[in-house]
């Protein structure tokens, strides 16, 4: 099987010094191999190749005099999907004023029951985004009580979790 570790130190030495970022390393039992890389101006498709040459190039090297069958292995390297949740800081500020989806388990405690929690998806645009928190501004129905009468209205709301909070926080992708 090829070494992950051994993978994720060439794929540093190759990103080093550009603006890069390895997002996704998997290396499957049958020796499937995904890297995902990004960066805020986008991702180069000539840069993917290249990268995929790079390490084509120490895989044969590293395991050269094993059996074709010994080595046996796919290599994908590619741009993170738009549909793939955000891993790192740096996605979420190339998704600084995008529309995103956050899905949030929240706990909800009563006097009568214990504490149960359900899971929440909030929509809305990325509005900041910090060392250890990003906040996103939604638009939400709140009750507006005047007088004897009460209104339900629709207000921009802006949530802010922790990065480790959520279940996932990704693209918004709208048709």
């Amino acid at each position: 099987m090829i070494d992950k570790q051994q993978l994720q130190e060439w794929i540093g030495e190759y990103l080093k010094g550009t603006e890069y970022e390895l997002i996704t390393l998997e290396v499957s039992a049958g020796n499937d191999i995904l890297v995902e890389v990004d960066r805020l101006a986008g991702v180069d498709v000539d840069f993917c190749a290249e990268l995929n040459r790079f390490l084509v190039e120490k895989i044969e090297d590293r395991y050269a005099g094993r059996t074709q069958t010994d080595l046996d292995y796919s290599l994908e390297v590619g741009s993170v999907s738009l549909t793939d949740p955000f891993k790192t800081k740096m996605q979420f500020e190339k998704n600084l004023g995008h529309d995103v989806e956050v899905l949030v388990v929240e706990s909800r405690k009563s006097k009568d029951r214990p504490a149960d929690s359900k899971t929440v998806k909030y929509r809305g645009q990325l509005v900041s985004v910090d060392e250890e928190t990003f906040s996103v501004d939604c638009e939400e129905k709140v009750k507006v009580v005047e007088s004897q009468k009460s209104k339900v209205k629709r207000q921009i709301v802006t949530h802010t979790w922790r990065y480790d909070e959520p279940k996932y926080v990704r693209y918004d992708l709208k048709f």
